[in-house]
């Protein structure tokens, strides 16, 4: 425990140490940020006030909004600061706070991506029994299983990351607190620590890509035996989106968490998490409103109703 203590702080390096760099990535990444939040809470606004969006994939979908709000924050904000200050120091309590906050709501992202495969299976597998399947209950169950066990998928492993001994290097070789990085600094053996994250994470991950895949398969062979050309597009145009978001996510969250720490290259690890931190929260709102008429339609409603208040 004495050795524990002796790192009370944290140094973190940062995407890039180039002087020329600073301004330029405070500005795009203030930018990103903006249109995170701007581009979020304007979905949640659009699904909360147009009672046409109060089903159960919009309700998925604005929890998806918040949760990518939520983790967005926990590390773009301190990442911007981080290029206009001289020296990028994290406390040892605020380190554990940002990679608890990040773990959990990604990992609820993880699981409400595979609650909205279930619901667009539900949808194009069984239409006509879809408003018996996806009931409130059946969709809030889902809702706050994601959230319950996205927490306590945090605490397990921050708990394990955070029981290590650090007592010689303080310096991160990332830009936010994430439990290879910091698990890179320890001095005492981590071998057992790695595993926990490996298998929690391969839980995780593989879960929600099993859900995940037997929907699509499932929809698939409805898609495919459909007579109509008008439901064949429909049902197409229904799950393009969220097969977009899922490839992004899962493509650079499995190349981040399930390699050896041997594979890992920092540098690379710090691209990749540009990707899950702060491009994905900021692309899924456009990624699921350009393709969706019902989501145009509901802004544009808005739009008319503001012009119309103010007497354009």
């Amino acid at each position: 425990m004495k050795n524990r203590t002796e790192v009370t702080q944290f140094i973190l390096l940062g995407l890039t140490d180039v002087p020329e760099l600073q301004i330029p990535l405070f500005i795009m990444f203030t930018l990103i940020c903006l249109i995170t939040l701007i581009g979020n809470s304007g979905m949640i606004v659009l699904i909360l006030r147009d009672s046409r969006l109060h089903t159960p994939m919009y309700f998925f979908l604005g929890n998806l909004s918040v949760v990518d709000m939520c983790y967005s924050s926990a590390v773009t904000p301190a990442v911007t600061c981080g290029f206009i200050l001289e020296e990028k120091v994290i406390s040892y309590n605020a380190c554990a706070a940002q990679m608890f906050f990040f773990v959990a709501f990604v990992t609820v992202e993880n699981y409400l991506l595979a609650s909205m495969a279930y619901d667009r299976y539900a949808a194009v597998r069984k239409p006509l029994h879809y408003t018996t399947t996806m009931t409130t209950g059946v969709c809030a169950g889902l809702a706050i299983g994601s959230y319950i066990w996205g927490f306590l998928s945090a605490a397990i492993l921050i708990g394990d990351t955070f029981s290590l001994f650090f007592c010689e290097s303080n310096v991160i070789h990332h830009f936010f607190c994430d439990i290879p990085a910091v698990m890179a600094l320890s001095c005492s053996d981590r071998h057992v620590s790695e595993l926990v994250l490996i298998y929690v994470a391969s839980f995780n991950i593989f879960f929600a890509i099993l859900v995940i895949l037997i929907s699509y398969i499932f929809i698939f062979v409805t898609v495919l035996k459909m007579h109509s050309s008008a439901g064949y597009q429909k049902a197409l145009s229904t799950c393009a989106s969220h097969l977009t978001a899922v490839s992004i996510f899962y493509g650079t969250v499995i190349f981040m968490y399930l390699q050896p720490s041997s594979n890992h290259s920092m540098d690379t690890d710090k691209v990749s998490s540009v990707f899950y931190t702060m491009l994905i929260p900021m692309l899924n709102p456009l990624v699921y409103s350009l393709r969706n008429k019902e989501v145009k339609s509901a802004f544009m409603k808005i739009v008319l109703e503001a012009k119309l208040s103010l007497g354009l």
